[in-house]
């Protein structure tokens, strides 16, 4: 089952298994970072599936990511809740307004899944979740070139586009006005966080680090 979580191919899976059963079960999402061959990146997206129970931090048995723990924090701040009590807490994820955790960060969309995962936290998205295979010689943001067409895992979702991880170390960004070949009002009406998606690449700035997709004749 491992290895069917996103960034987890069979011989991670492997891995894990072998460094659980080496060092105990894990206590903490971070400690998946110690897994030999688990890297950062494979961490960033796997880390939202991979449930850690009875664990140190209640967060690490929901389907919140790691890098969304503090739009969490200030939830729970807000209500004068632990954290913990906000797990699997329907009624009191819907006395949150949703807007007010926007953030640089996390647009919308992803603190709407949030608070869905929040109430739901024993919800399994590997069902409806296929892993993205990145493409071979493309490791840093100088491999990607205008025209070629790669895959990659949406990572967060704005008014004005969605990220997308090419496995780069740097996420592109597809604009409102390339996701899809019809008009599109609000990008979550067409990606989540997490999905899979092919793109092409519009064009590569190198020294602003910024590498801009689309998903125009390719969404289908």
């Amino acid at each position: 089952l491992l290895s069917h979580v996103a960034g987890i191919g069979p011989k991670l899976a492997n891995a894990i298994v072998a460094y659980r059963d080496g060092k105990g079960k894990f206590s903490n999402r971070q400690q998946l970072l110690k897994v030999p061959k688990l890297g950062q990146k494979a961490f960033e997206q796997a880390a939202g599936f991979l449930r850690i129970r009875d664990g140190n931090d209640p967060l690490d048995n929901s389907a919140v990511h790691p890098e969304s723990y503090h739009v969490v924090q200030r939830m729970a701040h807000q209500l004068n809740v632990p954290c913990q009590s906000l797990v699997g807490n329907a009624t009191l994820a819907s006395k949150l307004d949703a807007q007010l955790f926007v953030d640089e960060r996390c647009g919308l969309p992803t603190v709407q899944d949030i608070l869905e995962e929040l109430a739901k936290p024993g919800r399994d998205p590997r069902d409806e979740f296929r892993v993205a295979e990145f493409a071979e010689g493309v490791h840093d943001i100088s491999d990607v070139k205008p025209g070629m067409v790669l895959e990659g895992v949406v990572t967060n979702v704005t008014r004005f586009g969605a990220f997308v991880d090419l496995g780069v170390h740097q996420d592109g960004l597809i604009h409102i006005s390339q996701l899809a070949d019809q008009y599109v009002a609000d990008p979550s009406d067409v990606v989540s966080v997490g999905d899979v998606v092919r793109v092409k690449v519009l064009e590569v700035d190198i020294d602003r680090r910024r590498i801009s997709l689309s998903r125009k004749q390719l969404s289908g």
